[in-house]
């Protein structure tokens, strides 16, 4: 399918980063706000709070994991002062609404548990809630608003958030349909994974080395540490096992953490072939 190139117009309303910033998409009636938490009193009485929307609070969970709650609300402004009340953990939202009076009730209701959806299918994000009941909508009222969702996607990771991103979508495409490229010794150590445009993404159930060498640079050997924390490696017999897709920012620091010493990741990341990173153009 062809895409077509997007024009995004970002508005600081007070001229800083700190405040409230809209954005907006050519020939759009929606229109996506971000703004922290203690600025929303600030700016609430401003018309884009006053209608119906969806928002996504930000901020972290108990494990300092990114985390987030997804919600709807006739009026954003009143939904908002509530969560200000009763949930402590986020620092700032992101909300959608219209400019005209395209969305109402049962429309953000249906928008509110494809947000969820996505949300919980790129696992990128802690979503601790119900899922939300999808309203019942003509095929003609779905098919526009998932072309309302889908600039609602692209908006929320503008506005710096890829909770609706799945890790899928950042693969270089003819790396994804044609190549995988795998990380092995001797030992048994045994990773699968591909460029993407955020780093490199090592898949679930790769076999990472515990064993430390002391070439293993500091860095990495936080991050793996990280990872046991966070139950993204868990102990398998005589290896790590990685219990879900991850993202490393260099197929060098994955090579490193899959081998536990310090790695070449051009040269140690191979095709089924045996041919090395390097030779690909990425």
């Amino acid at each position: 399918m062809t895409t077509y190139g997007k024009t995004i117009r970002l508005f600081l309303v007070d001229g800083t980063t700190n405040g409230l910033t809209t954005a907006e998409l050519s020939n759009w009636t929606g229109i996506g706000i971000k703004v922290p938490r203690i600025k929303i009193k600030e700016y609430s009485n401003r018309i884009e709070f006053q209608k119906p929307g969806v928002y996504i609070l930000i901020g972290k969970g108990e494990n300092n994991e990114d985390a987030a709650y997804i919600g709807e609300a006739e009026v954003i402004a009143d939904r908002l002062t509530q969560h200000i009340s009763n949930k402590d953990f986020w620092h700032e939202v992101i909300f959608f609404g219209s400019k005209d009076k395209y969305l109402n009730k049962a429309s953000v209701k249906y928008l509110e548990n494809r947000l969820h959806e996505l949300a919980i299918k790129a696992g990128r994000y802690s979503i601790n809630q119900n899922t939300p009941t999808r309203s019942e909508l003509s095929e003609a009222e779905q098919a526009e608003l998932e072309e309302f969702l889908a600039h609602i996607k692209v908006l929320t990771a503008t506005l710096g958030h890829k909770i609706l991103e799945s890790l899928e979508e950042t693969l270089e495409t003819k790396v994804s349909e044609q190549q995988m490229f795998y990380c092995r010794n001797g030992a048994g150590a045994d990773s699968k994974g591909s460029p993407s445009t955020e780093g490199f993404i090592v898949y679930k159930e790769s076999l990472f080395m515990i064993n430390e060498q002391p070439s293993l640079p500091d860095g990495i050997r936080l991050e793996r540490q990280q990872m046991l924390n966070d139950g993204d490696l868990k102990v398998d017999e005589d290896f790590y096992r990685l219990t879900k897709d991850y993202v490393f920012t260099s197929p060098a620091r994955a090579a490193a953490a899959t081998l536990a010493r310090s790695a070449s990741g051009p040269l140690e990341w191979k095709t089924s072939e045996g041919v090395q990173l390097k030779h690909f153009d990425l």
